[in-house]
């Protein structure tokens, strides 16, 4: 697997970091096939400059399919390049192989205040790329901890996968064996922690499964009795 982590790429007046994700899946053609992207929610505070919530993003993609290394960073530096606008500060990160410690870091940067010279030097020891592409650089720091979190397999939230269209109207009730075919690998119950095999699921808005265990696992929430038959689930937001 290959982990692609981009942070800090958008303002308030321009479309977000998913959406530039998407954008550079696209581009990538062949080599995008297999892939998934993940939203990863870091340390909302103040202190913390941010464009909306301090999301960051991880791209996944499948080893045989992307080529060369220089060739892929060439690809998505441009790609997050040609996006840049005037008060966004990106940071790209791509790595093959994620150690422990990268890991670690970010999960700390859910919870703490951490510096660019902190995430250029982990990622110097991890020998994992690492690069600010404009303005203030600030991305380095989220775009390392989206390839952190990508590779230890228990964060995010799904955000697209390479087999879904875009736009998508995969939204509303849709049967469980649908979120299936849709490549939700669990159908899982928040309170009682069982899994969920038939019955009716309100997606919402859209499909916003989360990342556990390396796995794609759709929390649900049964539904008030009023709710129509057979049994009905809403789907649950967790971080």
């Amino acid at each position: 697997m290959i982990f692609i982590g981009i942070d800090d790429t958008d303002t308030l007046e321009t479309q977000g970091t998913n959406q530039l994700a998407r954008e550079l899946v696209r581009r990538l053609g062949d080599a995008g096939r297999g892939s998934l992207i993940v939203r990863h929610q870091l340390f909302f505070d103040p202190r913390v400059p941010y464009t909306s919530h301090n999301g960051s993003a991880s791209i996944m993609l499948q080893d045989d399919a992307a080529g060369s290394a220089g060739e892929l960073v060439d690809q998505l530096r441009h790609g997050v390049q040609s996006w840049f606008v005037h008060g966004s500060d990106p940071g790209l990160c791509v790595a093959a192989r994620v150690p422990d410690a990268v890991t670690e870091f970010g999960r700390r940067c859910q919870h703490e205040i951490i510096t660019q010279d902190e995430a250029h030097e982990l990622a110097g020891r991890s020998g994992i790329h690492l690069e600010g592409l404009g303005g203030t650089e600030q991305g380095v720091i989220g775009a390392l901890a989206a390839v952190g979190l990508a590779a230890g397999g228990e964060d995010g939230r799904v955000v697209h996968r390479a087999s879904w269209p875009w736009p998508d109207d995969f939204n509303g009730p849709r049967e469980v064996a649908a979120l299936f075919a849709r490549g939700v690998d669990e159908v899982r119950c928040v309170e009682s922690g069982r899994l969920v095999s038939d019955g009716l699921v309100d997606v919402g808005k859209r499909l916003r499964p989360n990342r556990r265990g390396g796995r794609i696992v759709l929390y649900v929430s049964a539904a008030p009795d009023s709710w129509p038959a057979p049994p009905f689930w809403h789907a649950v937001r967790v971080k």
